[in-house]
């Protein structure tokens, strides 16, 4: 029996994979689906971002009605892997979205929510 990857060494390996392909790295569009989609901009990778998280949506609608719940699975790996080009776009790492993700531990959602739409209108008024 082989042991599971822990989520941060899967999501370090594939990061650099898809770095590797950043067209400053010399990302061949040609022969990659990650670099063909850098190649084409923002534009293409956040429609994709868009498109995945609606299937997320549908797939886990459909678990509730009986449909296999695998599909959840696999429609939030390819909202993740998406949203991982997005960030190696912007110079992010799944590293960053931890960090953020471990700041927030144990702090309510709710006051979480509150704190983030009082720095926006602070900000706003500036």
């Amino acid at each position: 029996m082989s042991a599971i990857p822990s989520t941060t060494d899967t999501l370090d390996r594939l990061a650099a994979v898809i770095e590797s392909r950043l067209p400053a790295r010399g990302g061949d569009p040609e022969a990659s689906y990650v670099a063909r989609l850098l190649h084409k901009g923002p534009d293409a990778f956040l429609k994709k971002i868009g498109e995945e998280a609606t299937e997320v949506v549908m797939a886990a609608k459909d678990a509730d009605h009986g449909g296999d719940r695998q599909k959840i699975v696999n429609e939030v790996a390819d909202l993740w892997f998406h949203s991982m080009v997005a960030l190696a776009h912007y110079g992010l790492s799944p590293r960053d979205v931890a960090a953020e993700l471990a700041r927030r531990e144990g702090t309510s959602g709710i006051e979480e929510k509150a704190l983030r739409k009082a720095q926006a209108r602070e900000a706003a008024q500036d």
